[in-house]
């Protein structure tokens, strides 16, 4: 019981970073795929709630005061604002998981100054979506090789 928590809280702070550590990493430990759907969205959606509401706190507060002289209009930045003028706010949502990372897409989304509701929702849809294609397509994948090389 103990060691099956480890794994879970493990895959769900490591799918707080990085969206594909969820499917993958329920899959490598032997969740079910259900189990792994839902630590996935779990994980999503935590720093999804942590960003949105705390998102322009740390900008404002710490990273403004941090590099007090910071040229705005880089390269990166003025990526994030085409994705933003061509998608909006369900474009970014929808490429949260699979390009931005579930950080970048709401700190994308706080910049914009999207208001909370919007986010949460639109990232919740996101995450359920994408938990439940790419971690399918994982186990589908996956046991069809096991059948292969078994």
């Amino acid at each position: 019981m103990g060691e099956e928590l480890i794994k879970f809280f493990s895959i769900f702070l490591l799918t707080m970073l990085k969206f594909i550590a969820g499917p993958v990493g329920g899959y490598a430990a032997g969740f079910s795929l259900l189990t792994t759907i839902v630590v996935t969205i779990l994980g999503m959606m935590s720093s999804v709630t942590l960003f949105t509401y705390l998102g322009t706190f740390l900008r404002e507060r710490i990273l403004d005061k941090l590099f007090k002289k910071r040229n705005k209009f880089t390269m990166r930045n003025r990526k994030f604002v085409t994705i933003w003028r061509k998608y909006g706010v369900i474009g970014v949502a929808a490429l949260s998981p699979v390009i931005l990372t579930p950080i970048g897409g709401t700190l994308l989304l706080t910049s914009f100054r999207t208001p909370k509701s919007l986010i949460m929702m639109y990232m919740s849809i996101s995450a359920v979506i994408w938990a439940v294609v790419i971690s399918s397509t994982i186990y589908l994948v996956g046991e069809q090789l096991f059948r292969i090389l078994g």
